[in-house]
């Protein structure tokens, strides 16, 4: 009689642990698809906070240029069609001359072909990034899903209401392209 309720103990325990480590699977697995879906939202705000903004530097960046070209260009025809220049005229484009010449010394490659291609990298990485923190979750939503419908675990799942998980998906019109106005 003894080694029979040794026994009993012995399946009970094991049950137990069985039930344990499947819980505790299955725990795992939530939280890291819940991390998933939070680095997504992260990825998300990043791309939504960094396109306005990168739109905006090469717009500023670009009106900048396009201003100190034009200002430079003026003073320069200024400069060559004056006939009648004073002293002073001649001082104060020289200044503003310069003080552009300055800028232009500064940053010899003031392009804004640069920072359009910054702009379309910055984007690209954004969205590789976002490619790959979406495919982490779906892979982690399926072994989860797997795993809660899976027998014996599926039991477990039942017992302590863990529900499925969706994959993610985009609606239709997300699919396409991001237009950006400059």
């Amino acid at each position: 009689m003894n080694e029979m309720i040794y026994i009993i103990l012995v399946v009970v325990l094991l049950v137990i642990i069985v039930i344990l480590v499947m819980y505790n699977k299955l725990v795992r697995l939530y939280h890291k698809a819940m991390k998933g879906q939070a680095n997504i939202e992260v990825c998300l705000k990043k791309r939504f906070d960094l396109i306005p903004n990168l739109v905006e530097t090469v717009r500023g960046y670009s009106k900048h240029e396009d201003e100190t070209l034009e200002k430079v260009i003026a003073l320069r025809n200024n400069y060559n069609n004056a006939e009648n220049l004073k002293m002073s005229d001649v001082s104060d484009m020289n200044k503003k001359l310069n003080k552009y010449l300055a800028i232009f010394e500064q940053y010899p490659e003031l392009k804004a072909d640069t920072q359009y291609l910054n702009l379309q990298n910055e984007l690209s990485n954004v969205e590789n990034q976002l490619q790959r923190y979406r495919t982490t979750y779906n892979d982690v939503v399926t072994d989860y899903n797997t795993a809660r419908e899976v027998v014996p675990s599926n039991i477990i799942a039942g017992i302590f209401a863990f529900k499925k998980l969706d994959l993610f998906t985009i609606d239709e019109d997300e699919k396409e392209n991001v237009k950006i106005k400059l």
